[in-house]
């Protein structure tokens, strides 16, 4: 029989380890349980004849992604539904995975169900894969006897969400590559081609037209300091992205972001549609309201509608409507507010909120495909006056000597 090493914690909380002769690692589980000792699932190996030892490199290993959880909760619900144990289901789910983390995440939550701990519990020691509005979605579950149901609805929270995110992911795409590719296509120009062309007007012993002498002025420039221009750029690009993750910086940035013409309000159906689809799954599945609104204020996204969302639970707290503090938002229209009225006062407000997250996510829809449309001739005129108005700065000394020779 092989040898596995194992390490976990005796019933004093002191961490112990040890070898043990087992057929497998379900075997060993059962033996140190036998012994009181809880396992840690990821300590327990087969002992090999070379290195026991995985090197892994920081930020290089593999990463639980949103699809794998998406996936795993749409079969998860599937095997709940069918009866089958809470355990077996986990452990059959976690072999068949082919992502290294997400099969180590659900080996661990698996752990902490079988040493008698809750689902919940076992998910929230892993926000890596689960996070605030997951495991409390699961724990409404567990405690209301309804997990399969909640876990349907998770699986469709996070499909609606994932395919926000890819809007707004793809309608960024197109105007970001043109922009890298006229940086590049610009950067070639004034370093290789340009210079070239300078060398040929300096024989020509005659004043360049202006346009023709700012470019050659800019690429000597560029030539002379193109170290430090390419190095402050993908500085100041490393300091931008950094600085947005922050607290400050989104305090900053986030008010800016919903201003921008188009994006800004695309951004605002985003946050929209991303609170009230949030918000009406956790209500229609039992989360007290001043929960839910904590978790969707923490899940925004945005600054601006964090705030927003707290100034709700702090007036539903103190017994008031969650209308009254929308009314000063920047980022809920009217029209939404009126309708979360409607929904509050008739007792559907789970059911409306979903209803204006439908709406918004097609409005989402509409609106990148609408800017679009429009961004493509304006990528396009931007690359042609750039690139055309270099390339005629170059010839307009050649069409002067064309002229003078004439």
């Amino acid at each position: 029989m092989p040898v596995y090493v194992w390490e976990g914690k005796n019933p004093a909380g002191k961490v112990v380890n040890g070898e043990l002769e087992a057929k497998n690692i379900q075997a060993v589980f059962n033996a140190l349980k036998r012994q009181r000792i809880v396992p840690n699932a990821k300590k327990i190996k087969e002992k090999g004849t070379g290195l026991d030892m995985e090197i892994k490199i920081p930020g290089m290993g593999p990463k639980v992604k949103g699809k794998d959880v998406v996936i795993f909760t749409r079969q998860f619900a599937t095997m709940i539904d069918s009866g089958l144990p809470l355990v077996q289901a986990m452990d059959i789910l976690a072999k068949s995975h082919e992502n290294k983390a997400f099969k180590e995440t659900l080996l661990g939550v698996k752990e902490t169900v079988e040493t008698g701990g809750t689902l919940a519990e076992g998910m929230e020691k892993r926000p890596e894969a689960f996070d605030e509005l997951y495991t409390n979605m699961i724990l409404a579950g567990e405690n209301g006897g309804i997990l399969d149901i909640i876990l349907e609805r998770l699986a469709v929270q996070m499909e609606k969400t994932m395919k926000l995110k890819r809007e707004v992911k793809t309608a960024m795409i197109y105007p970001s590559v043109v922009i890298a590719a006229a940086a590049i296509v610009t950067s070639v120009l004034m370093i290789f081609v340009i210079p070239t062309f300078a060398e040929l007007f300096a024989d020509f012993g005659a004043s360049l037209p202006l346009p023709t002498q700012i470019v050659i002025n800019i690429s000597n420039f560029f030539v002379a300091n193109w170290f430090f221009i390419f190095g402050g750029t993908a500085a100041l690009i490393g300091f931008f992205f950094r600085y947005k993750k922050t607290d400050s910086g989104k305090e900053v940035l986030d008010p800016i972001f919903l201003k921008l013409p188009i994006f800004g309000d695309i951004l605002k159906k985003v946050a929209v549609a991303r609170f009230t689809r949030t918000l009406g799954t956790m209500i229609s599945s039992g989360v007290p309201i001043l929960d839910a609104l904590n978790i969707c204020a923490k899940t925004a996204g945005n600054k601006v509608v964090e705030k927003d969302v707290q100034r709700c639970r702090v007036s539903i707290s103190e017994g008031k409507s969650i209308v009254e503090p929308l009314t000063e938002s920047v980022v809920f229209p009217p029209m939404v507010i009126s309708m979360i009225g409607v929904g509050e006062s008739t007792g559907q407000l789970d059911a409306m909120l979903q209803k204006i997250a439908d709406f918004y996510e097609d409005e989402v829809d509409n609106a990148v495909g609408a800017m679009k449309q429009l961004i493509e001739p304006l990528m396009i005129l931007f690359l042609g006056v750039l690139i055309g108005g270099l390339v005629i700065s170059m010839y307009l000394p050649i069409f002067k000597m064309g002229a003078i020779v004439g």
